[in-house]
Order: structure tokens, then sequence, then C-alpha cells
């Protein structure tokens, strides 16, 4: 089979548009919101609760699979609960303020 500049040509045009295809979303503006964050302390508190919540159950996992030791799994959930609390405390706190 010979290669005709033609066939060249159509291989460049393909290539050129899976590229901007691909880096496109790069140049865009980033939109205020689209996470669903409002930027208030009590969304940043409830992210905050809701992460050591689901580290604690990760950190449980993995201890049962074996790949936490009863030693690391008391000093991690111990830091992250005091992280939950703090977050609670900073909840009710401005649930009441």
């Amino acid at each position: 089979m010979t290669y005709t500049p033609a066939l060249f040509l159509c291989g460049l045009v393909v290539i050129l548009i899976a590229s901007l295809y691909v880096v496109a979303p790069l140049f865009r503006p980033v939109r205020a919101g689209v996470t669903g964050d409002d930027g208030s302390e009590r969304a940043r508190w409830e992210r905050q609760k809701r992460q050591a919540f689901a580290a604690i159950r990760e950190a449980e996992m993995d201890h049962r699979m074996g790949k936490l030791s009863d030693e690391d799994l008391a000093t991690l959930r111990t830091r992250l609960e005091a992280q939950a609390l703090a977050a609670m405390a900073a909840l009710e706190k401005e649930g009441r303020g």
C-alpha cells in the first residue's frame, strides 16, 4: 500500500482533532460552584466531618484486611475522631449562633 499525501493529510487532521478535544478543557474558565461548595464555613465543616467518617471506615476496613495493626488503627482512629468531633462542635456552635 502506498501512502499518498491525501492519506497523510487525513491522518494529520484526525490527530489534530483528537488533540484539540483532549486539550480543550484545560483552556475553559473554571465555573464557580461546580463542586457544589458555596465556600461557607458550614460547608467546610460538613466536608471535614464527612471526610473524617469516611477515613475511619476506610481504616477499619484496612484493619480487617490486615493492612493496619491494632495500634495503628487506634492511633489513626483517635486522630480522625478528634477531627470529626471538632467539625461537629463547630457545626453545633454555628447552629446556635
